[in-house]
């Protein structure tokens, strides 16, 4: 039971907007011992499926044949992924409602609480620097005692992160203690080229993707935000310059995408509190030429009695959304 992902180009549900897709332009679908299931999504921002917005149809032929008749698919795609199936404790697309969120990446709440306490006093950090360095082109240069305890606190926070994520992959290091060789494993399962963020307030800040240029064959020069950590940290006399603004915010901005990758990106506007109400006033994000192969779909069953003609469908309301089956984090 493959899912494949595909772009939609026309919509024929009986009684439904024929433009339909021009605002969910992508499709998920796969079969069911007897039907064939339709899931609409969105492509741009955080890529979310709109699993209330499906469509179920009596298998007949192929399922390729289905979605391109049907839903006008191009670019069709497979999925790595089983309808239901989820990484360990790795966010992807097709996550979308808190209770999903919750129950696929296992999250305890007070862990992400926590979580977001120490971002909400990072972001709050980072607002006092404006107040006295303007982040244009010679301010993101500017360096202080400030810039580099900002830099500190947030860098320690992200490597707080990548243990987190390296304990669930099962690396372990002789030494008993990780380095960036250990560190970059987690560049590919976690997709953290993927994020990219804006500061909102600031239309001359370039969007920031701080594990852009991360690699393995240089995993900490590549790296130059937490390269410059490094260096501040252990010798400030001959590296006090690396504390810059520009290093400092794109640190916080790691640790924005490193809680997006743990507890899904959509709390940080979603929820009513001080840490998304302050996450809104600077910032914006999205995921930048995602992997859609690597998206995640739910699991539906229907009933004996489901009806056989193409119709909307809502595998939510009718209680036919299976929990997620947790997969191993393979690093």
């Amino acid at each position: 039971m493959s899912v494949i992902t595909y772009t939609t180009t026309k919509t024929t549900l009986p009684g439904w907007d024929p433009l339909m897709h021009q605002n969910n332009p992508r499709g998920y679908a796969y079969e069911t011992p007897t039907h064939f299931i339709h899931i609409f999504g969105k492509d741009g921002w955080f890529y979310p499926a709109s699993i209330r917005i499906s469509a179920t149809e009596k298998s007949t032929g192929t399922l390729v044949d289905w979605v391109t008749k049907a839903f006008g698919a191009v670019n069709i795609q497979s999925l790595s992924q089983l309808p239901g199936d989820v990484v360990d404790g790795v966010w992807r697309p097709g996550l979308y409602y808190n209770t999903d969120a919750f129950q696929a990446l296992q999250v305890i709440e007070s862990e992400k609480r926590s979580s977001e306490l120490a971002i909400l006093l990072l972001i709050e950090r980072l607002e006092e620097l404006f107040s006295y360095i303007h982040p244009d082109a010679n301010g993101l240069q500017t360096y202080g005692h400030k810039s580099r305890e900002l830099l500190i606190l947030a860098c320690t926070e992200v490597e707080n992160f990548w243990k987190h994520f390296l304990r669930k992959g099962g690396v372990t290091n002789p030494t008993g203690r990780y380095n960036t060789n250990d560190y970059v494993k987690l560049l590919a399962p976690l997709y953290l080229k993927e994020f990219e963020f804006t500061l909102k307030t600031y239309s001359t800040v370039a969007p920031v993707s701080p594990f852009l240029n991360w690699n393995r064959s240089n995993p900490t020069t590549s790296l130059d935000w937490y390269d410059a950590y490094n260096k501040t940290k252990h010798d400030r006399d001959a590296h006090f310059n690396e504390a810059t603004l520009w290093n400092c915010i794109q640190a916080v901005v790691a640790n924005l995408v490193m809680y997006s990758v743990r507890f899904s990106p959509h709390p940080l506007t979603d929820q009513g509190n001080r840490f998304s109400v302050l996450y809104k006033q600077h910032f914006d994000g999205k995921l930048n030429n995602p992997d859609v192969t690597s998206f995640y779909t739910h699991n539906v069953m229907l009933s004996p009695t489901h009806r056989d003609h193409l119709h909307s469908f809502d595998p939510v309301a009718s209680r036919a959304i299976q929990p997620f089956i947790i997969k191993p984090l393979v690093l």
